[in-house]
């Protein structure tokens, strides 16, 4: 129905459920839209900038809302994941949240029940049933977007001393996804099991 607004960002923050919410001015109305937390970082209130946000109207009986987000491929795993049994609106944006687009469509195509169950709220039925129900949606979805390949993992001793010390260092899961995904691609790189070597790398490409 709508598929994307443009205006400018009047306020950003959470409200009294604890929701991201956006304040966006256009043409003189304001659109108030849930966004993930992790786009709402990017934002800065009362500028003069336009900006566009890709949207998806939820609608059911008794509510009505407006959910935004900072590109089409965003909204279009959003719109797929709240089309599984079970998964609501608010699951599906702390999935985003947790594990970034990358991250999370690599998840589901390669089965990972255990970076799917990172997310508060997602147990292991629920994780198989996410994978279950997507895994060959997603995997040509991806193809026809454009969106990169998945690619092979180190392994998995060497992700999760990646992922603890980066944590510790205050990075997100979802940043710390997209740096593995990024250097993982590295033919060089992926051979080499010195952990200090892909920490090093890790907080390089994080650092760009």
């Amino acid at each position: 129905m709508i598929n994307y607004l443009k205006g400018q960002c009047v306020s950003v923050g959470k409200n009294f459920q604890n929701r991201m919410m956006l304040i966006l001015e256009v043409n003189q109305t304001g659109y108030e839209i849930q966004i993930p937390s992790s786009f709402a970082h990017s934002l800065t209130p009362d500028t003069q900038e336009i900006i566009q946000i890709f949207t998806h109207f939820y609608v059911r009986e008794d509510q009505q809302q407006l959910f935004g987000f900072a590109t089409p491929a965003e909204r279009d795993l959003f719109s797929q994941l709240i089309s599984v049994s079970g998964i609501g609106t608010q699951l599906a944006i702390a999935l985003l949240d947790t594990l970034g687009l990358e991250g999370l469509v690599q998840a589901i195509i390669m089965g990972n029940m255990e970076q799917l169950s990172k997310t508060p709220g997602v147990g292991k039925k629920t994780a198989e049933r996410i994978a279950l129900e997507l895994k060959t949606k997603l995997a040509q979805w991806r193809e026809a977007s454009g969106l990169p390949q998945a690619t092979n993992l180190p392994d998995s001793s060497i992700v999760n001393d990646v992922e603890m010390t980066l944590l510790a260092l205050g990075y997100t899961q979802a940043e710390i996804n997209r740096a593995i995904a990024a250097l993982s691609q590295d033919t060089t790189l992926h051979k080499n099991p010195n952990v200090e070597d892909w920490i090093r790398q890790a907080i390089t490409w994080l650092s760009l």
